[in-house]
């Protein structure tokens, strides 16, 4: 119970409460102006009461209603409690207030006892339109906030499960294209499929004991990279060489997982296969002003396939489609990646990310 009352009571909760305070005082001065032109008394008087009234009714409403919502989220307690919540709060705050404004005015105690019928019956009605107003409004206001939270946690498990939808489709191609070279190595090269497959044990082993986490470190996901491409070293010898480039300051920056692996992936297959001596695969991390730019370069013959089309087919862009559709489920529909001819043959593909700070 204390707990509940604790995340009920939080600051930002808090601040919700004060404001209403706040606006609940501003709404009083219109009301004690309205009251002061339509001939009810001196402006003071009126504005005394109606502060009275208005603000116990806010302090016993919106401390209520935290203690009422319990463990539930929603910023007001639901079916009859609410509403008892704001009769409840409407009475205390009249009989408070009144007893307030009498003791400043120096008149009788609850003096609106001796109101002619119609001027009690008025002063009633208007102490609990205010009263209902305002809570609807500040009930319509919270409502608003809450299911504006609920669309953004729903939007954001959506792209969680897109993200993972994604990588149990990645992982797979990777597995299946590494097991056909085995296939291959283990009826022309015994030893170097035996170990390849030492390699792929160690890259599972890796990849399994890891979290399933939506964003890893950039750390991660180049050690995760080196064991990738030791894992074809193993195959390709001497036709493959690799670098990994990675700045201290940018380690410890969080990447969806599995973002660049498809892209060496789509190197090795379409630029370094291809050619006869093979080439070199260099993958580097900078920082440029407030974003991270990734870029993974390779000298082989290039990668035949239109920058623009992310439809996924057997050539190649399954591995740009995924990273494609990853970044934007990440980080929003934008052209983060983008495919050039390298400087001095090859290919480029460059990914640029936003930095959080």
């Amino acid at each position: 119970m204390s707990g509940t009352l604790s995340r009920n009571f939080s600051p930002q909760n808090l601040r919700h409460v004060l404001r209403h305070g706040i606006s609940t005082a501003g709404f009083c001065c219109v009301i004690a102006v309205g009251l002061s032109v339509s001939g009810r008394g001196a402006w003071a008087p009126q504005f005394v009461y109606s502060l009275s009234i208005g603000l116990i009714s806010w302090l016993v409403i919106d401390v209520g209603r935290l203690v009422l919502a319990g463990r539930t989220a929603k910023p007001w307690p639901q079916g009859w409690r609410g509403v008892a919540l704001v009769i409840v709060g409407i009475v205390v705050g009249f009989l408070g207030g009144n007893v307030i404004g009498d003791a400043w005015t120096g008149k009788p105690l609850l003096e609106f006892l001796s109101f002619s019928r119609d001027k009690l019956a008025s002063t009633v009605l208007i102490t609990v339109v205010a009263g209902v107003v305002i809570c609807y409004f500040y009930y319509s206001l919270g409502k608003s906030k809450y299911l504006e939270g609920e669309i953004a946690l729903a939007q954001r498990d959506a792209a969680d499960a897109r993200l993972k939808l994604l990588e149990t489709q990645l992982e797979p191609h990777m597995l299946f294209n590494t097991l056909a070279n085995l296939r291959v190595l283990i009826a022309t090269d015994p030893p170097r499929a035996v170990a390849m497959l030492d390699r792929l044990n160690s890259y599972l082993r890796v990849t399994l004991s890891g979290s399933r986490a939506l964003a890893h470190p950039l750390a991660a996901e180049f050690q995760r990279l080196g064991d990738y491409l030791e894992l074809m070293s193993v195959r390709m010898g001497p036709r493959l060489a690799y670098r990994l480039e990675l700045p201290d300051d940018l380690r410890e920056v969080a990447v969806p997982p599995l973002l660049l692996q498809p892209l060496v992936e789509n190197a090795i297959r379409h630029g370094l296969e291809p050619k006869v001596e093979g080439g070199e695969i260099a993958v580097g991390a900078r920082r440029e002003g407030r974003r991270l730019v990734l870029e993974v370069r390779d000298t082989g013959v290039g990668i035949a396939i239109d920058p623009h089309d992310s439809t996924p087919r057997p050539d190649g862009g399954f591995g740009l489609s995924q990273v494609r559709e990853r970044l934007a489920t990440a980080y929003g529909e934008q052209d983060g990646l983008q495919l050039a001819a390298g400087p001095a043959g090859g290919t480029s593909v460059t990914i640029n990310l936003p930095l959080s700070a």
